[in-house]
């Protein structure tokens, strides 16, 4: 939101989420972004949420710590225009059940070198969807889990205003 502040082309119009409790809607409210706050059955049918939408002319998503799989009725809709980041280089670590801490905890127990960001546009699989942007950062034997997360974290605020950009623009 603060990336986009003041943008020519871009807006960020509407939040929307399924935890009313999520810091997010905070940042959204002091960004003066609507919100728009739903629960799994409203996700399922899709009524509501298509219609969020539509009064906010929103024309791409973009997930960020969304964990439920998106529905048909988004991804026909939104066909190429749902991206989604995830906290390690896909295709390793991801899936179902892979987000936050447990990717990192996957990356340690792994012995992996490096870890990062992709960015990616979102279908119907969990991490499948094609790739748009990978950035890395070294894993250190004794790092731990919360020392890989810092890494991760200062990636996805480095990369992702960026990519989105892009990706909107069609650059």
């Amino acid at each position: 939101m603060q990336y986009f502040q003041g943008h020519t082309d871009i807006e960020v119009s509407l939040l929307l989420s399924n935890n009313a409790e999520a810091f997010a809607l905070k940042r959204a409210r002091d960004h003066d972004v609507s919100t728009f706050i739903f629960s799994r059955g409203q996700f399922k049918e899709g009524i509501s949420i298509l219609a969020a939408l539509q009064q906010n002319n929103i024309t791409h998503l973009v997930l960020a710590g969304f964990l439920w799989l998106i529905p048909p009725y988004l991804l026909t809709t939104y066909r190429d225009k749902i991206i989604n980041i995830h906290p390690a280089l896909l295709p390793k670590h991801g899936g179902k059940g892979m987000y936050g801490i447990k990717v990192h905890e996957a990356v340690k127990l792994s012995g992996d070198t490096e870890t990062g960001i992709t960015i990616h546009m979102v279908d119907e699989e969990y991490d499948k969807g094609k790739v748009l942007f990978q950035a890395s950062c070294g894993v250190e034997k004794d790092y731990s889990a919360a020392q890989i997360a810092e890494c991760v974290h200062s990636l996805e605020h480095k990369h992702y205003p960026e990519v989105i950009e892009r990706w909107v623009l069609g650059l």
